[in-house]
């Protein structure tokens, strides 16, 4: 997945994101509405949220060091996570906590107009923003549903602006309604309710992206797609007769780590074994190009070896971790 598509999503979010911060604080201090304070900081922390995916882009283009030998590819992974922490304590805690508030202690709005105009200003600027990252999502979600979308997806950036602008879009119907009723009913307490709809709202979509970051930064593994064709690519026919088994990693959305014991003759060369694996490393990068670190181990096939699993081998060490392949 390029990262340039997220990074487009991204930018037209923050701006976004931005003018609306402006206009929902300016609605607040008009009517004192606790729908538009909540919306505020919920717009204010999203803006925050898009800076740290920009961070989080550019430091993980670092190249790698002795230290990270493997390069610093999952810091998208560290600030996509963040983003979550911050839309639950910074969005969604403040916006319960100014709900509760506000039916304990309900006032009248004032200057109705401002948070209606504002609200409706949001919605038109949020949907823009929604349809520029569901544009650039289509571009890569293939026939993927779209929560399947956002459960497989490497690149965390496209996933976590769509789960935000939709969540963004919905919190701005939820304080339309609460100020709307507040308007139609002269009750405050709507207000209040619409405000604890949003905490709800948000603290929910933190939660789901707090899950599919974490896995991310656990480390997953390939596809099913890239997993066969890294198979593909590797059996020859001639020297390399089989995978024995295979593990792969992502070091980062757009770099794949792919470690295999193979199958070669039992008679073949060392120069001809050597000359196996470089072209079975071409045909892995050709077929899967994200694939950047490629380890393969030449080994003579064994069934009853085989049979125990990658797990039971023998090996100074001790047992393998599980494979992520097969």
């Amino acid at each position: 997945m390029s990262a340039s598509g997220g990074t487009k999503a991204i930018v037209a979010a923050l701006g976004a994101n931005l003018a609306i911060a402006a206009s929902k604080f300016v609605a607040f201090a008009f009517s004192g509405s606790s729908s538009m304070l909540a919306e505020g900081v919920h717009s204010l922390a999203d803006s925050g949220n898009q800076f740290l995916l920009l961070i989080g882009g550019k430091r993980a283009q670092r190249e790698a060091t002795p230290q990270h030998p493997f390069g610093y590819g999952r810091e998208r992974y560290i600030y996509a996570f963040l983003v979550s922490i911050v839309l639950f304590s910074v969005g969604g805690m403040f916006a319960l906590y100014e709900g509760y508030e506000k039916i304990k202690h309900p006032h009248e709005l004032s200057h109705w107009y401002w948070p209606v105009g504002v609200l409706v200003f949001a919605i038109i600027a949020e949907g823009f923003s929604f349809r520029t990252a569901i544009k650039e999502s289509n571009a890569l979600r293939g026939k993927l549903s779209w929560k399947d979308f956002v459960r497989r997806a490497k690149a965390p950036e496209l996933p976590v602006v769509l789960l935000e602008d939709l969540g963004a879009l919905v919190g701005l119907v939820l304080a339309l309604g609460g100020v709307g009723l507040a308007l139609l009913t002269g009750d405050a307490v709507w207000d209040g309710i619409g405000t604890l709809c949003i905490g709800a709202l948000l603290i929910l979509i933190a939660l789901v992206l707090a899950v599919e970051t974490k896995s991310l930064l656990l480390g997953e593994a390939a596809g099913v797609e890239e997993v066969q064709k890294i198979e593909a690519a590797i059996v020859d026919g001639h020297t390399v007769t089989r995978i024995i088994h295979m593990r792969t990693l992502h070091l980062g959305p757009e770099e794949l780590l792919v470690a295999a014991k193979i199958a070669v003759q039992h008679d073949d060369t060392a120069t001809e074994v050597a000359s196996a694996i470089n072209a079975a490393e071409a045909r892995i990068r050709e077929a899967v190009p994200i694939a950047r670190v490629i380890y393969l181990e030449p080994d003579i096939y064994s069934e009853a070896e085989a049979a125990k699993g990658p797990d039971r081998e023998a090996s100074p060490g001790g047992p393998a971790p599980h494979p992520a392949g097969h």
